[in-house]
């Protein structure tokens, strides 16, 4: 039997409690997150969140697979076909973008990464490392034909995670050693996209 479409209230109210998740799960992490907590920022009861989930585990499941697919799309868009520095500066960029735009849900991956990836190993096992091996690939490609510097593919993708998620992750850290009114990104794009240049070019022949 086909369930009955949500009307515009629970669309609303369903979206509402995901954000509120989000925003809890983000400050606190999973272990430290509760009900409660999510209900009070979602400005909804308890026993209204029971409608719409059956509990924490689901609404983190829910936000992390709507999170996944688009986690992965910075990479995918890397061209084996484009000039292989400009396609990795872009990669970085769009990382960088992602943590800007994005900071909570960069810091809901984190804090499932902390705890051991219990609810995301599968696809870390398969969809991420399959498109990462493939980009490797492509990296060890140009690197091979001397398009780009010979730097070993996977650390240099875990390199652009930690050093663009890094922004969003440790936000806090940032704002605290330069200032609360600075902005932690003023000057990343410029700066990451000057150390790749170099990290990336070839050494002469």
């Amino acid at each position: 039997m086909t369930a009955a479409p949500r009307t515009r209230i629970q669309r609303r109210n369903h979206r509402l409690i995901l954000d509120a998740a989000l925003e809890v799960f983000a400050q606190h992490g999973f272990r430290g997150s509760t009900l409660d907590q999510i209900a009070a920022q979602a400005g909804l009861s308890k026993p209204n969140l029971f409608y719409y989930f059956s509990g924490k585990d689901e609404i983190h499941r829910v936000l992390l697979t709507e999170l996944l697919d688009s986690w992965l799309e910075p990479l995918r868009q890397l061209d084996p076909a484009g000039d292989p520095q400009a396609e990795l500066r872009g990669y970085v960029q769009r990382k960088l973008q992602m943590s800007r735009e994005m900071p909570r849900e960069s810091r809901l991956f984190a804090n499932e990464i902390l705890q051991g990836a219990p609810r995301i190993d599968g696809f870390i096992r398969t969809d991420l490392k399959a498109l990462v091996d493939e980009k490797a690939g492509v990296i060890r490609g140009w690197a091979e034909a001397g398009r780009i510097a010979d730097l070993d593919p996977w650390h240099l993708i875990f390199s652009i995670w930690a050093l663009t998620q890094n922004y969003a992750d440790f936000e806090a850290q940032m704002r605290l050693v330069r200032g609360p009114d600075t902005d932690p990104f003023d000057g990343a794009d410029a700066f990451l996209d000057q150390l790749f240049k170099r990290l990336l070019a070839p050494e002469p022949q």
